[in-house]
């Protein structure tokens, strides 16, 4: 803590902790293994100072500056944005192993805001918004889309249905009370439940907690019941159709063969 105080200090008027250093200060990120200090500051600034990163960065928004356990640093919406730019570049082609991986490392830096409450996922979506065109912004954009996108429950409808009619299989009932509980789709013939989830970043341990309970109490009752992401239905239909035709093939044999 005292050294980022210091590397703060050191670099003058207009100097916070920014990138990993201010991710690391944050709590939900970390700094390289003997690597340098991250600082950006506000003003022209020219000077190399020793392990110091410095980054000179006069247009940024006063607001993206707060202050934690006395330090200057980065706000943790524009921590997220500056590690996006960095990690994902624009215009830079990457092995997609290699894309792959700092992929996860940005969803596990958004994951982990999100548990500490520095963020929320949609107060999130709204700031990057009013950033658009900003280094980092699309990077974050389609991460939250893709673990995050939601459709309305009319669109949900409409996608699933598409997705069932061009299997070639029964349309289910939706919206329907089965063990005392609502469920998305239900097939009563094949005592089957489908769940369409957005799998949102923010989900509560206590949401999660009562869907957990939810499909036990199916599960006890002799039910089957399938979770999709709303994005799943939207953007892998492709998926979505594979599972439920070998679900639904499977639970239609185990019912021929018990008559």
């Amino acid at each position: 803590m005292g050294r980022w105080m210091a590397a703060v200090l050191v670099c003058g008027p207009g100097a916070a902790l920014s990138h990993r250093s201010a991710a690391a200060l944050w709590g939900f990120g970390k700094e390289a293994p003997q690597g340098p200090i991250d600082i950006t500051v506000r003003r022209r600034f020219a000077s190399r100072r020793g392990r110091l990163r410095v980054r000179s960065r006069p247009s940024l928004p006063g607001e993206d500056i707060l202050a934690l356990d006395d330090i200057a640093v980065t706000s943790p919406v524009r921590t997220l944005l500056d590690q996006a730019a960095e990690l994902l570049p624009p215009g830079v082609q990457r092995r997609s192993s290699d894309r792959d991986r700092r992929e996860r490392q940005l969803e596990r830096l958004i994951s982990e805001a999100n548990k500490l409450e520095l963020i929320d996922p949609d107060v999130l979506r709204t700031r990057l918004e009013r950033r658009r065109g900003e280094p980092g912004v699309r990077p974050l954009r389609e991460l939250l889309d893709r673990h995050g996108f939601l459709l309305s429950d009319s669109d949900l409808e409409i996608f699933f249905g598409r997705i069932v009619r061009g299997a070639k299989l029964p349309m289910p009932l939706s919206k329907q009370w089965v063990n005392g509980h609502e469920v998305d789709f239900y097939w009563p013939d094949l005592e089957l439940v489908v769940e369409a989830d957005s799998l949102r970043y923010h989900r509560m341990a206590s949401t999660q907690s009562r869907d957990l309970e939810r499909d036990q109490i199916h599960t006890a009752t002799g039910l089957t019941t399938l979770r999709f992401s709303h994005y799943q239905v939207a953007r892998k239909p492709h998926v979505v159709r594979r599972v439920l035709q070998e679900t639904m093939g499977r639970l239609g044999r185990r019912r021929g063969d018990s008559r």
